[in-house]
This record gives structure tokens, C-alpha cells and sequence, in this order.
């Protein structure tokens, strides 16, 4: 024990000698509630804002009442923009083409078809294309239903059933947006705020010597590398709070009420993430060691041991456009703590089956790390790169 105690404060001297790569390390974590702050903001923005949107017209004057609709909803003809975004808008070029015989056919009650033309791959044009194309179809069903009560129809008729939309999702859920980008950073900083200190404490003792001559001591190489573990993983806690406690700061000064949602990061889910994501820290932090004693050079661990940190990026991602999950996505790590954390969010109970079933895999598999690279580093070939 006393061994160990010593391996772990020589391990925490040497972690917090460099303040500067300390600070890179956490750069994550201080990151990641800026960035989810702003996103929010603008997300909301474009959720609520109906800005005004200018599009060529041609035809304008063959349907009055159309443009007339149209501009009670901010949408204009490009002659009625200003001068200083005038030109932004004639970039866009979406074009409305009313036909010349639209008053003749909306008189006999023929369809009309009207071409709204724009790049439709230009991700800016989307919200304002939606925006023109829901407005034309409400006119349309103004059009249609006064036809009908004309002819003593009740437009009603047309829908015979009406759709009653109950949800029952807590309000928590209508901030998905932030929910999601809160567990992917989390997970990224569990991965990221420990990477350093992982890869010098392993590639780079071994090119400064240190390593051999810490392994010509009378000590088990099970202690050095528990040592090793303890002091990266604990780098990578400190990440994973600063960024929960940023971001519930970051988080009151988005007004989430404008889409009627709420999201509170209050302590008991501060904590309750944090005895979540602690196996997921030594998990990553063991990883990261074992990745980082495999490479020859402190440069290859870097560019290796830097793949690594994908996995809390593209597995969350890949859960989403899985519609049944299997069972044993639950269980595994990363996986399972992200879709604890999406329950979490959602104000779903916990299943504590699947918190403990996760956990004794992620603890499981980091002691198997643990134990090979211990044995693996009582071979020369490990310890002077030979392999």
C-alpha cells in the first residue's frame, strides 16, 4: 500500500507539473457548455423567428390575394427588400412563377400549378422553402374550403377524422437538442480530459527512460500501472464535473420557454451522471494506457490513442438511427451510459438494472486492461518498444 501511495503521488506531481497541457486537457470540458449556450440560442432563434424572407415573383400580377397572404407573413417579393440584403437574397435566388392563366383557372376551379424554384441542397434554404410552401397551402385550403361552402358543403367533410395529439412526453424532452449535445460532450470529455496524461505517463516515460527505470524497482507492475490508471482517470473526472457544473451554469441563460421546454441540471443529476460516467472514466483512461504502451513512439501513441476518443462520438450518434436497439446495447460501455443519459433526460425512471449491468462491464473490462498490460509490460519488448 505503501508502494502504491507512492507511485500515485509521483504520478499526480508529474500530472500537474505542466499547467499548460492541463489546461489543453480541459479544454473540453470549458468548451463544451460555450458551445451548447450558443447552439441552444440559435436553434431557438430559428425554431421561433419568422425573419423576413424575399423571392423573385414572377406573375405577381395574376394573383393579388396570394402575394398579399404571402406578405402578411413576411415572405416579399425581392423588389420590397432592402438595399443592404438585397443582394444576400438575389445569391439565394428562389423564384415564384404564377402562371398567366391563374385567375382563369382558379375561376373554373381547375387545378394550378405553381413552380417555386430553388437550390434545394442549400441547407440555408430550407426553413424559408418550408416557410413559402406552407403558406401557399394554406391559401390553397382557404380556396378549396370557401368553394365547398359555396356549394353548401361543409368542408369538414373532407376530414372525416381528426387526429388528437396527446403527448405525454415530460417538458425536459422538447430540449432533446440540448440533452443530446450534453451526453455527447460529457462522454467526449470522460475520453479527452485524461488523454494527455495518459499517453506521457505511458509513451512518454518510456522515451524519457523513465519507465525502465521505475519497472528496476521492487515494486508490481500491477501498482505502476494502477497508479498510472488512478491518476488519468481522475483528470478525466475532474472534466467530466467541470463540464457538468459549466454547463448548468451556461444552461439558465437559454430561455427554453419560448418552445415551451425546461431543462434543469440540478445537483442530484449532476451527481447521479457522475457515478454514471465514473466507470466510463477508468474505462477510457485504461484504454487510452493500453493503446498508448502498444506504440513505439510517443508521436504514433498520440495519432493512435487520439482514435480512440471517436467512440463517444460515433456511437451515440449511430444509436439514433437505430429504431429497435437490441438488448445488449444496454449493457455495453458507452452505449449503455448514453442511453441512460437519454432516459435521464427524458425524465424516464432509471432502470437500474441496466445502470448496474453497464457498469460491471465497463469495471469488468477495464480490470482485464489492466491485468494484460500489467503482464505485458514485464516483456522487454513492451517496455523498450521492440514489438
Amino acid at each position: 500500500m505503501i508502494q502504491f501511495k507512492a507511485l500515485l503521488i509521483k504520478e499526480f506531481k508529474e500530472a500537474f507539473r505542466d499547467k499548460r497541457a492541463l489546461m489543453v486537457a480541459m479544454t473540453m470540458a470549458m468548451l463544451a457548455p460555450v458551445m451548447i449556450l450558443v447552439l441552444s440560442k440559435t436553434m431557438i432563434k430559428e425554431m421561433v423567428a419568422t425573419p423576413p424572407i424575399y423571392l423573385n415573383v414572377t406573375g405577381e400580377s395574376f394573383a393579388p390575394k396570394l402575394i398579399k397572404q404571402l406578405k402578411q407573413n413576411n415572405i416579399y417579393p425581392l423588389s420590397d427588400a432592402p438595399e443592404d440584403i438585397k443582394n444576400l437574397w438575389t445569391e439565394r435566388n428562389i423564384e415564384l412563377i404564377i402562371p398567366e392563366d391563374f385567375a382563369e383557372y382558379m375561376e373554373a376551379g381547375r387545378v394550378i400549378t405553381i413552380n417555386l424554384r430553388a437550390d434545394y441542397s442549400e441547407k440555408a434554404l430550407n426553413a424559408p422553402i418550408r416557410r413559402i410552401k406552407n403558406q401557399i397551402n394554406q391559401y390553397a385550403q382557404s380556396i378549396g374550403a370557401k368553394r365547398l361552402i359555396v356549394r353548401g358543403i361543409d368542408p369538414r367533410i373532407l376530414r372525416p377524422i381528426q387526429i388528437n395529439d396527446q403527448d405525454t412526453a415530460q417538458p425536459s424532452s422538447n430540449a432533446m437538442f440540448i440533452s443530446l449535445m450534453l451526453g455527447l460532450y460529457v462522454l467526449m470529455a470522460a475520453f479527452m480530459s485524461g488523454l494527455s496524461v495518459a499517453i506521457d505517463s505511458s509513451a512518454g516515460e518510456r522515451e524519457r527512460n523513465v519507465l525502465e527505470m521505475l519497472l528496476c524497482q521492487p515494486v508490481s507492475t500491477f501498482k505502476i500501472v494502477a497508479a498510472k490508471l488512478c491518476c488519468a482517470s481522475t483528470i478525466s473526472i475532474i472534466g467530466v464535473t467541470l463540464t457538468l457544473v459549466l454547463t448548468s451554469f451556461s444552461v439558465s441563460f437559454v430561455d427554453l420557454t419560448k418552445i415551451g421546454a425546461t431543462f434543469n441540471l440540478d445537483l442530484l443529476m449532476v451527481l447521479f451522471l457522475i457515478l454514471l460516467l465514473l466507470p466510463i472514466s477508468f474505462f477510457a483512461s485504461a484504454l487510452q494506457l493500453f493503446v498508448s504502451f502498444q506504440a513505439k513512439s510517443f508521436k504514433e501513441a498520440q495519432s493512435t490513442v487520439s482514435m480512440i476518443i471517436m467512440l463517444p462520438a460515433m456511437i451515440p450518434v449511430a444509436l439514433m438511427f437505430i429504431d429497435d436497439k437490441p438488448q445488449w446495447l444496454d449493457w455495453l460501455p458507452v452505449s449503455g451510459q448514453s442511453l441512460l443519459m437519454d432516459d435521464l433526460f427524458k425524465g424516464i425512471p432509471i432502470n437500474w438494472a441496466a445502470f448496474t449491468g453497464t457498469a460491471l462491464v465497463t469495471v469488468g473490462l477495464t480490470a482485464a486492461l489492466v491485468i494484460i498490460l500489467s503482464l505485458r509490460l514485464k516483456s522487454e519488448k513492451v517496455v523498450l518498444a521492440l514489438s
